[in-house]
């Protein structure tokens, strides 16, 4: 039987068992016993507990800080090649994968095919359920051979698990292409854990209702991508300070955020932030430079393309940090 039948049919009894055995070993699978009496519980009880639950997470993600932050350097290594950031998953970690990489262009002025998400299942997925999708590894092979997967680029393998086939069928080819690899778990010692470069390995204990991956470990996992995503734009000078630099006025909610941006790095009013945003086509780190150096928006952006990008660079004529 094709691993296309299986994944569509039921599988054999010993399978099964053996299926079981290996959710009987992840912790996000687990029943927390001190919660068997949940649904006796009055409704303010259940959010106080679900709250308590919700606040062991961050310290989770603090644990694996580490290689977080490798996975950061190495995808923007990468990506000062011209390398992309891809994230793939099925089901709820695919969603948040997908969530991610959406969110890159509006707020760090990349271009779409910079920070890219896959889910199983394929864009219907986001909205429906396609479960069955995760069983199949050859479609997650497929998926990056769809978009042409190479050496520069970085594939985040998100599954709470750590043990979709989906998942591990897509590691599994990006380490034959010499992609650099990253598996997001919410399970200690984790399959795509072993295949990866960079094991990000988040245990958050058992769900709060068992097996529901979609809370403690989904929230793990949006704490995660927003660092990888977040950090890794810092690290290409996307930000001056704390301050989000590289943002492009193209509605009227952003141009308010873009001249309030503007007007708080170079302390200038409203009226020659307006005039300079407009010269810049509402490039906010172009208007900037333009108000803190005194120069016209062609210098400007001189500059900064011989500064790579980096708006500090720009301002006092050094190289981009390497």
């Amino acid at each position: 039987m094709s691993e296309t039948e299986r994944s569509s049919g039921d599988l054999f009894d010993d399978e099964l068992a053996t299926l079981r055995l290996e959710l009987a070993e992840l912790t996000t699978e687990s029943v927390d016993r001190s919660m068997r009496d949940l649904d006796l519980r009055p409704t303010a009880d259940l959010v106080l507990a679900m709250n308590a639950q919700d606040a062991l997470v961050p310290e989770a993600v603090r644990a694996a800080a580490p290689d977080i932050a490798r996975a950061v350097d190495g995808i923007t290594e990468r990506m000062l090649r011209g390398g992309r950031l891809v994230y793939i998953g099925a089901g709820t970690s695919g969603r948040l994968g997908v969530l991610d990489a959406s969110e890159c262009p509006p707020t760090f002025d990349t271009d779409p095919s910079l920070v890219v998400g896959i889910i199983a299942g394929g864009d219907v997925a986001l909205r429906t359920a396609v479960e069955a999708a995760e069983d199949a590894a050859a479609q997650g092979r497929a998926a990056l051979e769809e978009i042409g997967l190479g050496p520069d680029d970085t594939v985040v393998g998100i599954a709470a698990s750590g043990r979709t086939p989906y998942v591990i069928g897509a590691l599994e080819h990006a380490v034959e292409v010499g992609a650099l690899t990253v598996a997001l778990a919410c399970n200690a010692g984790s399959k795509s854990g072993e295949i990866a470069d960079i094991a990000i390995e988040v245990v958050v204990g058992p769900e709060f209702i068992a097996g529901s991956t979609r809370l403690k470990s989904a929230t793990a996992q949006k704490l995660v991508l927003n660092m990888l995503s977040t950090l890794t734009m810092v690290r290409l000078g996307k930000t001056y300070g704390n301050v989000m630099i590289d943002l492009r006025a193209t509605n009227e909610k952003l141009r308010a955020r873009a001249q309030r941006t503007v007007m708080t790095v170079t302390g200038s009013d409203v009226d020659r932030t307006s005039v300079a945003l407009d010269a810049a086509d509402g490039s906010v780190k172009v208007a900037a430079l333009m108000l803190l150096a005194g120069i016209t928006a062609p210098e400007a952006q001189a500059r900064l393309e011989a500064a790579d990008g980096y708006l500090r660079a720009a301002l006092d004529g050094s190289s981009a940090p390497s």
